[in-house]
């Protein structure tokens, strides 16, 4: 993707925070359109198709889980939400609302330009209707066709719902998927509250995997909301 040729819109009502992410994000090829309103963004988003949204949640007319709600509707635009909400409730009901990833108040430059760069790349993916056939990550090597995970080198054997879990985790790469979600694709809706048997498997996969299980390097905790799979091909 050309990054001179991608629209971002960003719906957020405080002045500073618009300057800022308004000369970070044009510095760096973006186009872009501001909103100071939910209402305002549900307009533009409709009218201007915008390749990603970045969205607070604090709102001073809707709030920015309705509005991540009302996009859900009809787009299927990245949305990255950022807020200075830091309960993980908050965090959870956005991603299980239908936002893709999210950022806590202040954060870096870098890091959001590397969860962009994370969202244009699925939803190009995403529009090809393509998916790799094998997946690489450093040491890692995922064949979907074979069903067969490489470390190293050497194969690595899994169970099951150890490769489920694992491939689920590869699917959403580089973007946080809540306990809730992993629980009903890997178990199946009745499951959906046992976070438990998420802790024990992805011990598991840590153990397999991880060159280090106490510091892993795959497989992130976002702590309360879910987990990531880090990849390292986000471009940083």
């Amino acid at each position: 993707m050309n990054a001179e040729k991608e629209l971002i819109l960003l719906i957020e009502d405080e002045p500073q925070m618009r300057r800022f992410l308004r000369v970070t994000l044009q510095s760096r090829g973006y186009r872009l359109i501001e909103a100071e309103t939910g209402e305002e963004g549900l307009i533009l988003a409709a009218g201007r198709n915008p390749a990603v949204i970045v969205l607070d949640l604090g709102l001073p007319d809707i709030d920015g889980l309705e509005v991540t709600r009302k996009l859900r509707e009809w787009t299927n635009a990245p949305i990255i939400v950022i807020s200075a909400r830091e309960l993980e409730r908050d965090k959870v009901r956005a991603l299980d609302e239908g936002a893709d990833d999210y950022l806590t108040k202040p954060f870096g430059v870098d890091e959001l330009m590397a969860r962009i760069r994370v969202s244009l790349r699925h939803i190009a993916s995403q529009e090809s209707g393509k998916e790799e056939p094998v997946f690489q990550a450093g040491e890692l090597q995922v064949d979907f066709t074979r069903r067969q995970v490489i470390l190293g080198g050497e194969e690595v054997h899994f169970t099951p719902i150890e490769y489920r879990l694992l491939t689920t985790l590869i699917r959403y790469a580089d973007r946080v998927v809540t306990h809730n979600q992993l629980l009903r694709e890997v178990w199946g809706p009745r499951q959906a509250n046992q976070v438990q048997y998420l802790r024990v498997y992805m011990a598991q996969l840590r153990k397999k995997l991880e060159a280090d299980p106490a510091r892993p390097r795959f497989f992130i905790n976002e702590p309360g909301i879910g987990y990531r799979f880090k990849s390292g091909n986000d471009g940083d």
